[in-house]
């Protein structure tokens, strides 16, 4: 296929995913043309065009291809300015690999393309804002404080900047891990043990709630709507935003009490049993089934507002009634009464809205008490 008749075909295939802008050759260069902010007025829109100065040949298409996706990024999301595609910028937009704020931006394009063909985009935006662009950013701080080029060194770097065994030194070790395979960068032998080691520290063992301190506490609060939303937690085990988007209409007295967390949430949708399942009845979640609108009145709308600042609602609501635990507690504490009742760890795990391996990682003190129980209970069943 020569290059005008991939051209037309790129320029198809970005139509049907609702991008209007096009790639547009005029003699040996290839540029942008389409509805575009115009400079002095943003909320003007007119067809206009974009000087890439890249070269019509089969490379320059590539390059051109790849800053589609990053300027319609940029258009969704309200962060197109004119001074980042303007002459002066040029040169910097046309080695995208010697510029660390370039290669975070391709790769913000790069997830977005592949997290939103199996979610949808509310999700996949939450998880880049809370799981991927702090840890960029505190990489791209870094690079510039220490004056390191883009290599395994700077990841090194970047990751002992985090507190060793923290959930924040995993996530970023995480996050990295993705975007040095997206780069292409082999990272050190020893990464993978420098950046694990999330989980329930010990200490935090003593620290969950057991079951009459989360029906004392559930006592405390004076506002019935968030006491449902505490009652939720204990009993589903949900990330606090899951609470508003789960589907409670078997919640009733001849429902089978299993909810349905939604697509839209942040590991999309699962359903739920309730552990303990006497606990619908104790903390009067029964009514939710016919009137969930007896839960805190909050902003849903994921057009503006994210997941993550649903979330936050729940945080703060736990703050302001200064009750002694933090909402995570109850997910825990929910996981746990899992494993002592004996469910297995995969169905545990799907529940929860995670992968095994997370889960086994987490909880792996309890299943591996568990596991050895069960091993001490049957050798004394043989030994009668």
């Amino acid at each position: 296929m020569d290059l005008n008749k991939k051209i037309i075909a790129l320029n198809h295939y970005f139509s049907t995913q609702g991008i209007k802008v096009r790639i547009e050759r005029r003699g040996d260069k290839l540029n942008f043309r389409g509805p575009l902010p115009c400079r002095d007025k943003k909320q003007v829109i007119k067809s206009q065009r974009i000087s890439l100065n890249l070269s019509a040949d089969q490379e320059g298409l590539a390059e051109a291809q790849k800053l589609l996706q990053l300027l319609n990024l940029q258009l969704q999301h309200g962060q197109f300015n004119w001074r980042n595609w303007s002459k002066e910028t040029k040169e910097v937009r046309k080695e995208t690999k010697k510029s660390i704020d370039d290669m975070t931006e391709n790769f913000e394009v790069f997830f977005f393309e592949n997290k939103v063909k199996n979610r949808l985009e509310s999700s996949a935006k939450t998880t880049w804002n809370s799981a991927y662009k702090p840890y960029l950013r505190r990489l791209i701080k870094v690079s510039k404080e220490k004056g390191l080029n883009i290599n395994k060194d700077l990841f090194k770097e970047t990751l002992i900047t985090y507190k060793e065994k923290s959930r924040s030194r995993q996530q970023c070790g995480t996050a990295l891990n993705a975007f040095s395979r997206y780069l292409e960068i082999e990272l050190p032998d020893e990464w993978k043990k420098m950046s694990s080691g999330y989980g329930l520290n010990n200490s935090h063992f003593r620290d969950l709630p057991n079951e009459k301190l989360i029906k004392d506490i559930w006592e405390l609060i004076p506002n019935y709507s968030w006491k449902l939303v505490y009652g939720l937690m204990a009993t589903y085990g949900l990330r606090n935003h899951e609470v508003f988007f789960s589907d409670l209409s078997s919640l009733n007295k001849n429902g089978d009490q299993i909810i349905r967390v939604l697509p839209n949430t942040k590991t999309g949708e699962h359903e739920v049993w309730p552990f303990h399942p006497e606990w619908v009845d104790f903390f009067k979640l029964n009514q939710l089934g016919k009137n969930p609108n007896l839960l805190p009145s909050i902003n849903r709308d994921l057009q503006a507002t994210t997941l993550q600042k649903v979330g936050r609602r729940v945080t703060e609501q736990f703050h302001r009634y200064k009750l002694p635990i933090r909402p995570y507690d109850l997910r825990h504490a929910w996981a746990i009464r899992t494993i002592h009742i004996g469910l297995p760890d995969t169905v545990a795990a799907r529940m929860m809205g995670h992968s095994v391996a997370i889960h086994t990682k987490t909880y792996h003190h309890w299943i591996n008490r568990r596991d050895q129980q069960k091993a001490v209970d049957n050798a004394l069943k043989m030994s009668k």
